[in-house]
């Protein structure tokens, strides 16, 4: 099992922080990982991405022009990334400044309301937790006791009395996933 992941959006939604915890889960899980952060000098508010593999196997290259899955949290993302995702693969988005949604009809397209939970939810910077529970829930690569693991590992000490919450933003994230299309495998 081979998982290649793209999570894309601004600087300070905490793009960084899911593919870094993401990672960290799949050690946990006794993976082999790649985690490949890309952003400009202007961090929050500026554009962010990051590449996540996991995999049974030896990663060649973090480096990819394809990704089995896109997680998108903005326009500019949905426009670079839509057309790298592989035919028959998914993309994850958040409708929250999204005006052109996504147009394939070979890929299987997921929508989660992760801004309009987190500020529900009553903190908005549960927000990238929200939308990972999403994706494993759709892909569940990554058991939940290992992603308490990855938020043990990712998170400083000081800041360990918030994975409760951080769980409990994904489990917000796995119940509140919407299927907008999907396809068939081979199609």
């Amino acid at each position: 099992m081979t998982e290649e992941i793209i999570i894309a959006g601004f600087g300070g939604q905490g793009v960084l922080s899911m593919g870094k915890i993401l990672a960290y889960s799949g050690v946990m899980q006794d993976q082999e990982v790649a985690w490949f952060p890309s952003y400009g000098p202007e961090m929050r508010g500026g554009t962010a991405n990051v590449t996540v593999i996991l995999s049974d196997e030896r990663i060649s290259s973090p480096i990819l022009h394809e990704f089995d899955t896109a997680i998108i949290l903005n326009q500019q993302s949905m426009t670079k990334f839509e057309s790298r995702v592989k035919p028959g693969g998914m993309l994850i988005y958040d409708p929250n400044g999204i005006i052109h949604h996504p147009t394939r009809k070979d890929i299987n397209i997921l929508k989660v309301e992760g801004s309009r939970l987190a500020v529900e939810m009553g903190n908005p910077l549960t927000f990238n937790m929200i939308v990972l529970g999403a994706f494993l829930k759709a892909k569940p690569v990554i058991k939940l006791e290992n992603v308490k693991k990855g938020l043990e590992k990712s998170l400083p000490e000081r800041h360990h009395k918030l994975i409760p919450l951080n769980l409990a933003a994904i489990e917000i994230g796995q119940e509140n996933l919407v299927v907008v299309q999907e396809v068939e495998v081979g199609n």
